[in-house]
């Protein structure tokens, strides 16, 4: 595949090695390259332009757009483009969603539960896409709407946790990302299996064909 990689952060250049490694044709470029999308024309593409436009498939890794899906679904299937989006790529974080999504049943057994998060002091965003998607499963799994509490420190690369606290005992879910790996390598192949296809996906759904 011919790959178009927006950002040249420590996960983006690791999803451009890995992608390389598997033989993929990749470019990279910057925000400032990319300054009013004009890394998305012609010129500066040669045969690709702007992905909507030229109905070039997307893989999107961004968060805080999530209030305004509907409105680009509804510009992804006008377009009939592939868009595979989420809020962690990592096939470890996604079966993490999995065992909370369970767990989430202790809300409505008398436990109290919380959500920490814990990122590198570089990151601006809080809370994390990540602690957010927890939050929300929680809310529709066990009916409560959990407080998140961040924290920025160090070169933490991703830790999240959740609790559910009882009189009689405390469950502890953590999952804690070692490296950026598992999320350039969950990006990549969920663009290998976006390939072709249309439609608007998330990764937290299609994680298991890969």
């Amino acid at each position: 595949m011919r790959l178009l990689i927006l950002g040249r952060g420590k996960t983006g250049a690791l999803v451009a090695d890995l992608a390389r490694a598997r033989r993929h044709h990749v470019r990279v470029v910057g925000a400032q390259e990319n300054n009013a999308c004009r890394a998305l024309t012609p010129e500066a593409l040669a045969d690709i332009e702007a992905c909507l436009r030229e109905k070039k498939n997307m893989v999107v890794g961004t968060t805080g757009w999530h209030s305004e899906a509907g409105h680009i679904r509804a510009d992804v299937e006008r377009a009939g483009i592939g868009f595979l989006y989420g809020a962690n790529f990592s096939i470890g974080v996604n079966l993490f969603y999995d065992i909370v999504r369970t767990s989430a049943e202790a809300c409505r057994h008398e436990y109290h539960g919380q959500i920490f998060e814990r990122h590198h002091q570089h990151k601006k965003d809080a809370p994390s896409g990540t602690a957010a998607v927890l939050r929300r499963i929680i809310q529709e799994c066990g009916g409560k709407d959990l407080e998140i509490t961040s924290f920025r420190e160090g070169e933490v690369v991703g830790l999240h946790e959740v609790t559910f606290d009882s009189p009689a005992d405390r469950i502890y879910l953590c999952h804690d990302a070692k490296s950026r790996k598992g999320f350039a390598e969950g990006a990549v192949l969920g663009a290998e299996w976006l390939g072709t296809r249309r439609g608007f996906f998330e990764f937290k759904d299609i994680w298991r064909e890969l």
